[in-house]
């Protein structure tokens, strides 16, 4: 599944890169007390925690890894050996582990992962650990809520990202547009850059594809809705309430009404704006920083980092930024792991305040605690995502999630019929909250 990284920038644009999150191991855990322990020696003195980690081990994080085992070891006395797996493998490893009950003691997941494992019975529930240690009790609480199941903790975050808006600066100067601050200045904004930079351009471009969930939640979040609620042991839809409604509504009026995305492209996801983008077909849309090198590219040098800048989506009253999807990765124990208790240790210790701010910081992801993140947002160019990683939100934490964002596209297709006049706001919105709840629930 998929994270925001976010790179250390001294730019005038913040580098994010796009990740999954995989694990997987065949290694067992040697759990016998020795001499050491006997003797008065630490608790799990000679005893082997397996640990997965995700993708390709680089310099950097081998150190990291090799520093974070170096205190495990003295403060308990246990090993830690640590595993890669290539991000392709990921599945696969995950379903052989659990088929096999050869898994590993702790793992790496990405966040919006954690709901589909849970369901499978492959994690273990650590909100006692997560409840009694301080240091996690520092990361904020809005940041759980990918590793909450029916009020259960399954995984703590270890790093995260978000998104922001890209826009052309270089037309922001030209145009004397100053950065929007509400929904008003959003539109007024994307308004002006139709008006002067031609009517095939997008002001700000809709994106009705495979992630345009990450364009529609910050107004729906904004507005004080949601999409989804767990209840009673079922999901509830949220698509209904005059919330969610209000932020819809204003997503899809910026081209039914405005006028400031075409109505023939309303199909198009990032991949297919950043294009636009670099062809000087589009002002403003969300996205991340990975975005900046592709369109640096495709412009062949046209459109560069001098060009280019984020910020964060505004608000609708302009009281900050609107919340934006919460991506990240996290760190779980295995529900067959043999020492749960040492596993534990680990956790703590791995997402505790000093390995867990130097694990985002060194990985291009950002510091979950939030004297971290309000130094590394002293960045102008990473103060966008900072701010709005500040209110950052997840969807809804069910394993059938991706079924309705992506497979069946859900509120993509309730968009859509809104935009063309097939249906009314209404009347999209019951049919899509029926639907929703259908999916969530099978």
């Amino acid at each position: 599944m998929k994270i925001v990284k976010i790179a250390v920038a001294t730019t005038a644009t913040a580098a994010l890169a796009l990740g999954l999150a995989a694990c997987g191991s065949d290694d067992s855990t040697n759990t016998a007390p020795t001499a050491a322990a006997s003797a008065g020696g630490p608790k799990f003195a000679g005893q082997t925690l397996n640990v997965w980690r995700l993708g390709a081990p680089t310099d950097v994080a081998n150190k990291y890894m090799d520093e974070l085992n170096a205190k495990f070891k003295e403060k308990t006395g246990a090993d830690a050996k640590v595993q890669w797996v290539p991000w392709p493998d990921a599945q696969k490893k995950w379903t052989a582990a659990l088929a096999g009950g050869e898994g590993p003691d702790v793992t790496e997941f990405g966040n919006d992962q954690v709901a589909a494992w849970v369901a499978q019975d492959a994690l273990t529930d650590i909100t006692d650990v997560v409840k009694g240690d301080p240091e996690l009790q520092q990361i904020p609480q809005n940041l759980w809520s990918y590793e909450t199941i029916d009020g259960k903790v399954y995984a703590a975050p270890w790093g995260g990202g978000t998104r922001a808006v890209l826009y052309r600066k270089d037309w922001f100067d030209k145009l004397g547009i100053e950065v929007p601050k509400t929904w008003d200045d959003l539109v007024a904004a994307a308004k002006k850059i139709v008006d002067k930079q031609g009517k095939d351009v997008d002001g700000f471009a809709f994106n009705g594809g495979s992630d345009a969930n990450m364009s529609l939640s910050p107004f729906v979040w904004s507005a004080g809705g949601d999409f989804a609620k767990f209840e009673g042991g079922k999901w509830v839809g949220e698509l209904t309430q005059p919330a969610f409604k209000e932020g819809f509504q204003f997503y899809t009026d910026l081209v039914a009404k405005d006028g400031v995305s075409g109505k023939g492209r309303l199909t198009q996801n990032s991949v297919d704006i950043a294009q636009r983008f670099a062809a000087g077909k589009v002002g403003m849309y969300v996205t991340g920083g990975w975005d900046i090198a592709a369109i640096k590219e495709q412009s062949k040098g046209k459109v560069d980092e001098s060009k280019m800048a984020f910020f964060s989506l505004p608000s609708k009253d302009g009281s900050g930024p609107a919340p934006a999807f919460q991506g990240g990765n996290d760190i779980a124990i295995w529900k067959d792991t043999k020492n749960a208790e040492l596993a534990a240790e680990y956790l703590k210790l791995a997402a505790g305040k000093e390995f867990g701010v130097r694990y985002a910081k060194e990985g291009g992801l950002l510091p979950l605690y939030p004297d971290a993140l309000e130094e590394l947002g002293s960045d102008p160019a990473q103060k966008p995502f900072t701010d709005t990683f500040k209110v950052a939100k997840g969807f809804p934490a069910s394993p059938n999630w991706a079924e309705a964002n992506d497979t069946k596209a859900v509120l993509q297709n309730a968009a859509r019929s809104v935009i063309d006049g097939k249906k009314t706001v209404d009347q999209a919105l019951t049919d899509a909250n029926t639907e929703l709840e259908t999916i969530l629930n099978q």
